[in-house]
């Protein structure tokens, strides 16, 4: 394994290795094609995603990884248009679960869907919870909108919840307030809700960012055995590197919008591909690269063409920054998942499949001075501006990667 990788080695324990096992390649739950999610502002229209492609099989967990700004929750919000519309709608593109192509279904046929066959858990889950109302009362709720039970077995049903998600003395703690729980206990009752008709996908969205590293291991470990109990499938949310090889199959990797890398958790992590990718994981504590990756994102009212990363990449060429991103090309290494390809969206791949081509041409480079691409910027990151419309805010980027 190369060296620059080594501190987040994918690490999937013994039960959810028997999870991903349990998933077909030929068993896909959702297939995201061209998803484009747009936002009507007054400063011009957003391209908050543009151009998006992942499927997920069931059983298994994709994580969905980039820096803040890359378009990872609105890309998730976009699979049951849980955006504000207007200013937010799908501007072209399919969203095709179990069958069923939700970006063309209406309000009410969604509905139906969002909490009972797909449900989210939010990064915030006191933001998540209704202060006013006790947390059994937001279960029963949950439970009794999607199912025809009345309120003794839906509170019974809330209970046996609140113990399977590890919280002690769940029949007291149901008549709780959201503010009597510690952040740890929010979101286990988050989990619960999200669990209340057992969905066949579970949408996380930075589940974990706001607890601290040991509830944050204890969460992916409640997810994980929960998966292997259920079968479920997992979309998982995460600018976390270390995170991201806890608990990944496979990994799709956004910036700006797009897509740049997608495969196996093993293979993007032992053999990354894009100048993107590499970049994340040199971020990661003990690797040298304290000052971030230089530079920031475009502006997502303008996005440029060609490579969305061009601007920020040190491998860029004047080819980079012309035309359209460029297509995905295979990246050949021995395939740890059979049927998941590593794929990588970059020029340096139209002759080569070796995913060593960048540290030779890196390696070139250094004895040879280059010149910037037109309009590349070595400035400082502007990692605090929350640019493509999904809220988040956080201003993180992924300098803070933590791993247990």
């Amino acid at each position: 394994m190369n060296s620059n990788t080594s501190a987040a080695s994918p690490a999937r324990d013994s039960t959810a290795a028997e999870s991903s096992s349990d998933a077909k390649p030929d068993e896909v739950l959702l297939t995201v094609e061209n998803l484009r999610t747009v936002f009507d502002t007054d400063d011009g229209t957003v391209h908050a995603v543009d151009g998006v492609d992942f499927t997920v099989q069931r059983g298994e967990t994709v994580c969905i990884v980039g820096e803040s700004g890359s378009g990872k929750t609105v890309t998730s919000e976009s699979i049951t248009q849980l955006f504000k519309s207007p200013p937010g709608s799908i501007a072209d593109g399919s969203v095709v679960f179990d069958g069923i192509d939700l970006a063309s279904r209406t309000e009410d046929e969604l509905t139906d869907i969002r909490g009972a066959r797909i449900s989210h858990i939010f990064q915030n889950p006191q933001g998540a919870l209704n202060p006013v109302y006790t947390v059994g009362w937001q279960l029963v709720e949950a439970i009794q909108l999607h199912r025809n039970v009345d309120d003794d077995a839906a509170r019974e049903d809330a209970i046996n919840l609140l113990n399977r998600v590890g919280i002690p003395e769940a029949s007291s703690r149901l008549d709780d307030y959201p503010h009597e729980l510690s952040g740890g206990m929010k979101q286990r009752v988050m989990i619960a809700m999200a669990l209340a008709c057992q969905p066949d996908l579970l949408i996380a969205d930075e589940p974990t960012t706001a607890l601290d590293v040991t509830i944050q291991a204890q969460i992916l470990k409640l997810l994980r055995e929960l998966q292997a109990d259920s079968g479920m499938s997992i979309v998982f949310i995460t600018h976390d590197l270390g995170v991201v090889a806890e608990i990944a199959d496979r990994v799709v990797v956004m910036y700006a919008g797009k897509v740049m890398e997608r495969g196996s958790v093993y293979d993007v992590f032992e053999s990354p591909s894009h100048p993107y990718t590499k970049a994340l994981l040199e971020c990661l504590p003990g690797h040298g690269s304290l000052g971030g990756i230089p530079g920031s994102l475009p502006d997502p009212t303008a996005p440029p063409t060609g490579c969305r990363f061009a601007d920020r990449c040190p491998y860029a060429v004047a080819e980079c920054t012309v035309g359209e991103q460029p297509v995905f090309e295979s990246v050949g290494r021995e395939v740890q998942n059979e049927g998941i390809e590593h794929e990588v969206s970059c020029i340096h791949y139209r002759s080569t499949d070796d995913p060593s081509v960048l540290d030779q041409l890196g390696s070139d480079r250094s004895s040879t001075p280059q010149e910037r691409p037109s309009g590349q910027t070595g400035g400082s990151r502007d990692s605090d501006t929350d640019r493509d419309g999904d809220g988040d805010g956080d201003g993180d980027g992924d300098r803070g990667v933590t791993r247990e």
